[in-house]
């Protein structure tokens, strides 16, 4: 179904027009439909017209009006969610109200002032202060959130209660619930109708910022995962409430954007536009969201090529034409783990348990899951930890597989320089990653005394690129969950991450022939320990 925009009735009136969505918040798509993987549309502006891809953000404020927001504190985001009472997420099915709890807890991380409160739809049937609470915290809503409900009675109430929310947004409930956006309503039609199309043609009056919006609100939720729920509470906050932290520098510098790229990478950008692959890449970042991390990096991992990163190294590393300046996340703080086989972590130590396997295999670790779902989800994921010809000297190599969005299966590999951080067990990573700069934040927070398995946090920024993100890989030397007797230190692991087991995504492991493995000559592995004991393996 496709949804449309509509001014809200007139305030006496007490009619709720349209319906919303049966399944989940979805958007017409206006030309070509956008497929879906951390860079970002409105990243390579080449036209300055207002056909370029707009961000998330719907009011675009002057220097002068920004100063003056930032001297004074931003109120607090108030946020409602409801969820069907008993009803279960997609995400391993787990229950919504406890995926909607977490969303709660990692809103904090964004912002102190992000408050959410948590409803089941059960206060038709409780007591009467279920329902008076409910009340008073719809009073102050900025953002009403529906989830999975379908009885009668809560869908009436809501309709009742939820009239003067200027965000609502339901979805896998009943199309008797209303969507609003800034006080718009959303309304749903069935996609492929006449109506449909005529639709379309009208939504041309209405703001380009809202209906991508409404686009990249759709995406993201039909992804199911967390932190795509996250996201996408966060981009109506950035567009109808108040600036996000890690959003806020995604916005489009017109002329001047394009005045920088023209001045100082017109060689490159012609290369570009000659490369089949890249001219691919750019075409496809235009269809995503600019903020949209996921579709973003698929995007450049499917079409990456020399004449991308040439263009991405002139326009963004070396000239920052988009002038972004993404700070690595503070949040969540993770602790490394303090000992190893009974004696205190140190440097030399550490860098041992990254090292892990490789000598006695082709590689250190294989990635068993991981929580990000831009950069933990491709299949066949091999790291190589080794120190370097030079002393001191670190390096970090992964190697993965990448089904292009042409669906050609093709191996992909990084290299990261990596540096010791002040406590032993965090270190330092950065990348040249298609022409970009990312530096991140590891921790090692456990590895288990046989090297059966390890968890490894991160938190990153590509700076130029406007992007902060977080993450974790749980690691095995053959790719596969420990054993069960390692759930209970294994979720304490987790948990130290702020992380619940039902994040994670299973890496496919299944079809993983021929990587291109090996580490340079000279190179050497480890110093202090090593991991000899196979008692992890399948008998």
């Amino acid at each position: 179904m496709s949804l449309v925009l509509e001014p809200p009735p007139p305030p006496l009136s007490k009619s709720k027009t349209g319906a919303p969505l049966k399944r989940c918040f979805t958007s017409i798509r206006t030309a070509l439909s956008p497929p879906n993987h951390r860079f970002r549309a409105s990243r390579f502006p080449l036209h300055p017209t207002s056909s370029s891809r707009p961000t998330v953000t719907v009011v675009l404020k002057t220097e002068k009006e920004k100063n003056a927001v930032t001297e004074q504190k931003d109120p607090p985001v108030r946020i409602v969610a409801v969820v069907g009472q008993g009803s279960v997420s997609p995400l391993k099915c787990t229950p919504w109200e406890e995926v909607m709890m977490h969303t709660a807890k990692r809103l904090k991380w964004v912002d102190e002032g992000y408050e959410m409160v948590v409803f089941p739809d059960n206060f038709h049937q409780s007591n009467d202060q279920t329902a008076m609470d409910l009340q008073k915290e719809l009073a102050c809503a900025d953002i009403l959130l529906v989830v999975a409900v379908t009885n009668q009675d809560s869908v009436k109430w809501i309709g009742t209660n939820s009239g003067n929310i200027p965000n609502v947004i339901c979805f896998e409930s009943d199309p008797g619930l209303v969507n609003k956006l800034g006080g718009s309503y959303v309304h749903s039609e069935m996609k492929g109708s006449i109506f449909d199309k005529l639709v379309g043609i009208s939504q041309l009056k209405k703001t380009v910022e809202t209906k991508e919006v409404v686009q990249t609100v759709s995406e993201a939720w039909d992804r199911c995962n967390s932190d795509d729920i996250r996201f996408c509470l966060l981009v109506i906050i950035n567009a109808y409430i108040q600036p996000v932290p890690v959003l806020k520098n995604l916005r489009s510098k017109g002329f001047s954007t394009l005045n920088c790229m023209v001045k100082n990478c017109g060689p490159q950008i012609l290369d570009c536009l000659m490369d089949p692959n890249c001219r691919k890449a750019l075409q496809c970042l235009n269809k995503c969201s600019p903020v949209d991390q996921v579709c973003n990096y698929r995007c450049i991992a499917s079409f990456e090529s020399p004449k991308l990163e040439a263009f991405s190294l002139c326009v963004l590393q070396k000239n920052n034409c988009l002038d972004l300046d993404a700070k690595i996340p503070e949040k969540p703080y993770v602790q490394p783990m303090l000992k190893f086989r009974g004696k205190d972590l140190c440097h030399e130590t550490a860098k041992d348990l990254f090292v892990g396997w490789l000598g006695s295999l082709d590689w250190s670790w294989r990635v068993v899951a991981g929580q990000n779902p831009a950069y933990d989800q491709f299949p066949c994921q091999y790291q190589l930890f080794y120190r370097g010809k030079a002393k001191g000297s670190f390096w970090y190599e992964p190697v993965f597989q990448v089904k292009t969005l042409e669906g050609e299966l093709v191996w992909r590999r990084r290299k990261y320089r990596v540096k010791r951080a002040n406590v032993p067990g965090t270190f330092y990573f950065s990348v040249l990653d298609n022409g970009v700069v990312s530096n991140e934040y590891w921790t090692i927070v456990d590895v288990s005394e046989d090297f059966s398995w390890g968890l490894f946090h991160y938190h990153g920024a590509a700076r130029v690129a406007g992007q902060s993100y977080t993450g974790a890989v749980l690691v095995s030397p053959d790719g596969t969950y420990p054993k069960q007797t390692q759930n209970n230190r294994l979720s304490s692991a987790l948990e130290k991450c702020g992380i619940k087991e039902w994040e994670l995504y299973t890496v496919d492991n299944c079809a993983c022939q021929d990587p291109p493995l090996g580490i340079p000559e000279g190179s050497s592995l480890h110093s202090m320990v090593d991991a000899k004991d196979q008692s992890w393996s399948s008998v």
